[in-house]
């Protein structure tokens, strides 16, 4: 890789100071729009625009239609760009192949950055490849913690899953579990996979993996179903995003179960279901926190040479709990969008 693009020379002090950093940026900025669009927009947390010439800075994700989590890093995005006069262009596909063509697209545009999810690595390398010979930097956020080094990414911006779902596995230990589903939504989604094996590290009961369609909502309800009839011992399902918690929710009472629900992730509904007890409680990653950190980083690199992390360090921006003891603090950034 060209060191003039991407130097690592050197181990910086922790990246908890940079995180913070990053946080004292969030708290400064703000939006040329004002009002409820603003607000809905996840910019109302702005507060001026940059000055700085105007950049193209892709954003490269692996959402599925209907995934509400992407809502969130897409907005935190959206607000970074409106503050550092970025030009946005967001797009995404759940398929490993098409992502990456997508970002052959932007290669093809001439962005000047591009920020990219690495759900499944392998299929991504040869493009990310491809964006670095063509001199344009690339970040990484949300999935990727193992790879995006290996891949030659300048930057991270998400949370360790396996470090999450060891967290998750621990509180079921103290919640008294002894029997809990793991369901992915994703098969062959490396930093789903991750959470449910940190889970089946720390947990000290039983752990089974329920694999379903994430993109068909009805299948989702129906096959969390009948493994609630077929075994009425699970006490814990664990779902890796909101709206599969709150399908789990109508499943658990078409089964006659009397399981509860944790998951990772959360949504404005989701943090009503914790409010009123239907979920037990949320692993928060900050997807707003990502996605705006993705795009204030290429903007830092190009106008100002910073490296968050030093290309050694991730920056982390995750696992926290979220549960009935939190959630009325969190449930008010939830409700504009932003968490």
């Amino acid at each position: 890789m060209d060191r003039t693009f991407h130097p690592r020379t050197r181990r910086i002090a922790p990246f908890v100071a940079t995180a913070a950093a990053s946080m004292l940026l969030i708290a400064g900025c703000s939006s040329s729009s004002g009002g409820k669009q603003a607000e809905e927009s996840g910019a109302a947390v702005s507060a001026g625009k940059a000055s700085t010439p105007r950049m193209t800075v892709a954003l490269v994700t692996h959402q599925a239609p209907g995934d509400t989590f992407w809502d969130i890093v897409r907005k935190g995005a959206e607000a970074a760009a409106a503050k550092d006069n970025v030009k946005l262009i967001y797009s995404a596909d759940p398929n490993a192949g098409n992502q990456a063509n997508l970002v052959q697209n932007a290669i093809d545009q001439k962005v000047d950055g591009i920020a990219i999810t690495l759900a499944k690595p392998d299929a991504m390398k040869d493009v990310v490849s491809k964006a670095t010979s063509a001199k344009i930097p690339v970040v990484g956020l949300n999935s990727g913690v193992s790879d995006w080094q290996k891949l030659g990414l300048m930057e991270f911006f998400g949370q360790d899953e396996t470090v999450a779902g060891e967290a998750l596995g621990k509180r079921l230990n103290s919640e008294g579990a002894k029997n809990a589903v793991c369901v992915i939504q994703e098969q062959g989604n490396i930093g789903l996979t991750q959470r449910c094996d940190g889970v089946k590290k720390t947990f000290s009961g039983k752990t089974e993996t329920l694999y379903v369609n994430g993109t068909d909502m009805p299948s989702v309800k129906s096959t969390i179903t009948a493994k609630l009839k077929q075994d009425s011992a699970i006490d814990y399902v664990v779902t890796l995003g909101a709206p599969y918690a709150l399908t789990a929710v109508q499943s658990v009472g078409d089964a006659g179960s009397k399981a509860k629900i944790a998951t990772f992730d959360l949504n404005k509904d989701l943090t009503g279901a914790i409010s009123k007890g239907t979920i037990q409680f949320a692993v928060d990653q900050q997807p707003y926190l990502q996605g705006y950190l993705a795009v204030d980083s290429l903007w830092l690199y190009k106008t100002n040479g910073n490296y968050s992390g030093g290309g050694e360090q991730p920056i982390l921006t995750g696992p926290a709990f979220v549960d009935k003891s939190n959630v009325d603090a969190v449930a008010q950034f939830a409700a504009k969008g932003t968490r």
